[in-house]
């Protein structure tokens, strides 16, 4: 059935110059492309007369997939096709709001802030009663549908919504044992892989801005901390190294007695046009799961966005999967932008999902064009639900390790919800030699895409390891916040066999540990029976750890070691730097996201403050957006919801 879906997608590409010529024979005025003109204006918060700028809002033309985001100032510009009628702002936590298109050119909007999906929710039913979920204030009938509340759609016969499903139901998570503290006299060593992935960082925020609590396992805080960028310092010109190591030290916000490190990567930013050639195939799920503007549409202006960057030397092609897998677009050059976006429209979804079998077909066209000078990579788009060949996550990892050793790098993106399988995606990519990212919306796949299109389809290095060797004279116990997935036993560190993570153009990695200084109380009492040899405690100009570092070159096979040690005293955490502020505070937000045991003191009013008070750098305006997440985080927490207290 999907090869006849393949064969009529080719045919109607093959077909698409004598279908417009048709067209165009009907009538010698009609046009091939509507006109357009350009509107612009900039969207603020209605907090007064002079709100700010609100960032990452979401414009689009009413009833169309065209749309932008606002800048960090709040400001757009979009081209909007004549004859359109309105134009709808929507940004998390504030009220979505229509205006409607007269020809104007610029259109400035206030928000105002959506408090109802918070105050007016209460729950009903007592002791040995059925609980519910009814809104208040709504007139007769069923509530609209801006006030449901995540998946809820139906209703009893009274009004009442039924009780709510568990966040996440229907998705897949890799169970995460949170890391403990861990011994310094008996395990000095820390060691794991770098993860630049921040897939679960916009899908936290899906969840939030449904008014949900995300599942605890869908809440990675490595993944958290590498979302957003920090303002570290770039590799010297003349550096060997694609990369700049930072390492600091500060008091721990969530417990005072302990110390925050914070070690870090920088990887050199390259300008688009130095960027080495491109040969990508983009693999497409078009089976039926992929149904919906959210899954399939989305995907669809991520691509179109992504071809409006690809440079005349950089290679495209197309695959898609359904019950079986074909190519709809042979490699072709960039600079036939119209070939590559008439492709990307054609497609549709509908069918089983042979996701092995797309896998498979991808790299064998990525191999196929394979540039030893250039980037070869698969670019993966889908919510991961495979169900024909290769299933379970076994079958998958020996696919994925089987194909990496072509070496073709992987980039998954996902989308949608309600049967999202974050799980195998994670690990596809984690194999695969790539990263992962999750789509919420159009403005995360400007971000990942456009901003960020050197750091996600470039890779500077690979297998990139860390191993932290801890002074048992300074420190007592270390934990590493995070990075449960990618942790490494300590032989993995100089066997150039084992896989780790890559570093793309332009991406950073953080990674903070908390750690118990020497004459802090331990976490675990002394032992009795096993008496340990006392060690001095050292001066604070003494070194308290050192870190090493391996990679390799994108298509080398023996990794390069750095070392680098950190020494003297932890200030004050308001003395730190933003950078170790901010991802301090990131931290504490995923922890309270996890309930996890080690938050300490950590408050959402508290960890609202920390991050507010260190986002001076915010090109982006994501810092800000975290900000708003936390406080709706918050809410979400105290309202009275059969969910919300766990």
């Amino acid at each position: 059935m999907k090869c006849h879906y393949v064969l009529l997608v080719a045919s109607l590409l093959a077909a698409a110059p004598t279908l417009a010529q048709s067209v165009v024979s009907l009538g010698p005025a009609a046009p091939t492309v509507p006109a357009t003109y350009s509107v612009q204006g900039r969207v603020t918060e209605a907090a007064g007369k002079k709100g700010g700028g609100l960032p990452g809002v979401t414009v689009l033309v009413k009833g169309t997939t065209i749309g932008t985001s606002t800048a960090a100032d709040g400001r757009y510009t979009l081209q909007v096709p004549a004859g359109s009628k309105a134009l709808v702002f929507s940004f998390v936590g504030y009220v979505t709001k229509e205006i409607k298109l007269t020809g104007q050119t610029v259109v400035d909007v206030a928000l105002v802030p959506d408090t109802r999906q918070l105050s007016e929710v209460v729950v009903t039913g007592g002791k040995g009663k059925v609980a519910g979920v009814r809104i208040r204030g709504v007139a007769a009938g069923p509530p609209s549908k801006q006030h449901q509340i995540g998946a809820y759609k139906s209703y009893d016969a009274a009004g009442y919504l039924p009780p709510a499903p568990e966040p996440g139901a229907g998705e897949t998570y890799a169970a995460i044992a949170e890391n403990g503290f861990r011994a310094v006299g008996k395990e000095p060593l820390s060691t794991f892989s770098i993860d630049v992935d921040a897939a679960s960082y916009s899908n936290v925020r899906r969840f939030l801005q449904q008014g949900q609590f995300p599942p605890r396992d869908a809440v990675r805080v490595e993944e958290m901390l590498n979302y957003f960028q920090y303002n570290y310092p770039q590799p010297a010109p003349a550096a060997p190294e694609p990369f700049y190591l930072i390492t600091e030290q500060a008091q721990c916000p969530w417990n005072p007695a302990h110390q925050l490190v914070q070690v870090a990567l920088q990887a050199r930013k390259v300008a688009t046009e130095k960027l080495p050639p491109a040969n990508l195939v983009f693999l497409v799920d078009v089976s039926g799961s992929m149904q919906g503007e959210d899954r399939l549409g989305l995907v669809q202006q991520a691509l179109r966005l992504l071809a409006k960057e690809l440079r005349p030397q950089d290679k495209v092609a197309l695959v898609v999967y359904a019950g079986a897998a074909g190519t709809v677009l042979p490699p072709t050059a960039g600079s036939k932008r119209a070939d590559i976006l008439a492709a990307i429209e054609q497609l549709e979804a509908g069918g089983s999902t042979a996701g092995g079998a797309g896998l498979r077909l991808a790299y064998r066209v990525a191999r196929e064009n394979f540039n030893r000078e250039g980037n070869n990579r698969v670019i993966l788009c889908t919510d991961g639900d495979f169900n024909v060949g290769e299933q379970s996550d076994e079958a998958m990892e020996r696919l994925i390790t089987e194909e990496r050793e072509s070496g073709v790098f992987l980039t998954v993106l996902g989308v949608g919800q309600g049967n999202y399988q974050d799980k195998k995606m994670e690990l596809l990519a984690d194999k695969g030699n790539g990263n992962y990212a999750y789509l919420d919306n159009l403005d995360e796949a400007r971000r990942v895409l456009v901003q960020q299109f050197g750091g996600t389809l470039f890779t500077l290095a690979k297998d990139v390891k860390l191993q932290v060797e801890f002074n048992p004279a300074r420190v007592r116990e270390y934990r590493l916040v995070g990075y449960e997935n990618r942790l490494l036993a300590a032989e993995d560190f100089n066997n150039d066999r084992k896989d780790a993570g890559e570093l793309g153009a332009g991406h950073t990695v953080t990674a903070l540990y908390e750690i118990v200084p020497v004459g802090a109380p331990p976490t675990v009492d002394p032992l009795k029976y096993q008496p340990a040899p006392p060690i001095a405690p050292a001066a604070t100009a003494a070194e308290l750890l050192t870190v090493k570092l391996r990679y390799k070159e994108p298509q080398g096979l023996t990794s390069k070691l750095l070392t680098h040690s950190l020494d003297g005293a932890a200030r004050p955490i308001e003395k730190a730097s933003e950078n170790l502020r901010f991802a301090a505070a990131v931290a504490q937000f995923g922890m309270l996201l996890r309930q996890s045991d080690y938050r300490g003191t950590a408050t959402w009013d508290a960890t609202a403050q920390l991050a507010g008070q260190a986002k001076a750098f915010d090109p982006d305006g994501y810092r800000a957006e975290m900000v708003r997440l936390i406080r709706l985080a918050e809410g979400i927490r105290s309202a009275p919801t059969d969910y919300g207290s766990r």
